[in-house]
């Protein structure tokens, strides 16, 4: 694509690669949906390797490799490394890439295909395939910074627009993305959002959860799922209290906190303290005053 510079200049533009690994492509999606602003991004920048936009590569237009040619200024990498190909793929990609930045859950804590970490892989392949001795797995799904040193981590199920523009245009000026750590609760009184769990009841993850989403669930009554993963120090302990308080069982923490981001290391604690809150004493509820409606 031709940008103000001119062809002849297009070659000084540095260059971005964009790639997936397991994933549903929703955080490369997310990238295209910036429709406008994407446009002028290709004034700033050379899209040099996305096979979800284009099977070619570079301005010669000859065909993409899977793994790419390089070098590349910023790569962009969706999706969970769940193979042996994999894993040799995203050191490839490390080695060519001067700045590498994951987006999404899957590539920042492994997804829900991370799910199979906490069973049999065995057993999943069995029910799932025909033929499981022809499907080549790992044991487990993990995320890319498991593998490669990663510069930035942008958080999400799927990613934000708004955040992955921000995140681009930093590197384009030389500065660190400036990507609020704050949790969705913040959000919520930004917004005028009435808390669901004071004022109804409802479990939420909002308070452990980082913001992103613009609090779209709490809008609507309903409580956070933690789409956008862990805040960079979750209070796991009083989370997994108020859960239990608002009627969760074990079971259904567990469940909640192994959805997007199954794989986080933020979230590992939670089995174990799901089980001390299990077993420990209960206070008496039955006098407290009901909650407003």
């Amino acid at each position: 694509m031709e940008t103000d510079r001119g062809p002849a200049d297009a070659h000084l533009l540095p260059t971005l690669a964009v790639w997936k690994f397991a994933s549903c492509d929703g955080c490369q999606l997310t990238l295209l949906d910036c429709e406008d602003e994407l446009l002028g991004l290709t004034e700033q920048v050379r899209i040099e390797h996305f096979l979800e936009m284009s099977g070619a590569e570079g301005p010669g237009g000859a065909r993409a490799e899977l793994a790419g040619r390089g070098p590349y200024d910023l790569s962009l990498v969706e999706g969970s490394i769940t193979t042996a190909e994999d894993a040799e793929r995203i050191q490839h990609i490390r080695r060519i890439s001067r700045h590498l930045v994951t987006i999404g859950a899957c590539a920042t804590a492994g997804g829900i295909q991370a799910l199979r970490n906490f069973g049999d892989v065995d057993e999943f392949r069995a029910a799932v395939y025909a033929r499981p001795d022809y499907i080549a797995t790992l044991e487990t799904s993990t995320p890319i910074s498991a593998h490669v040193p990663v510069d930035f981590e942008l958080r999400g199920c799927p990613i934000d627009r708004r955040q992955l523009l921000e995140v681009i245009t930093a590197h384009l000026a030389g500065r660190k993305p400036q990507v609020p750590a704050h949790s969705v609760c913040f959000e919520c009184k930004r917004r005028g959002t009435t808390c669901v769990t004071v004022a109804h009841g409802t479990p939420c993850l909002g308070p452990v959860t980082h913001a992103g989403c613009g609090a779209i669930c709490p809008a609507y009554g309903r409580g956070c799922y933690g789409c956008f993963g862990p805040t960079e120090r979750p209070n796991l302990r009083s989370m997994i209290a108020q859960l239990r308080r608002d009627g969760m069982s074990e079971v259904d923490i567990l469940r909640v906190f192994r959805t997007f981001n199954a794989a986080s290391p933020e979230y590992a604690p939670v089995a174990d303290l799901a089980a001390e809150e299990k077993d420990a004493p209960r206070a008496e509820t039955q006098d407290n005053p009901e909650r407003p409606a």
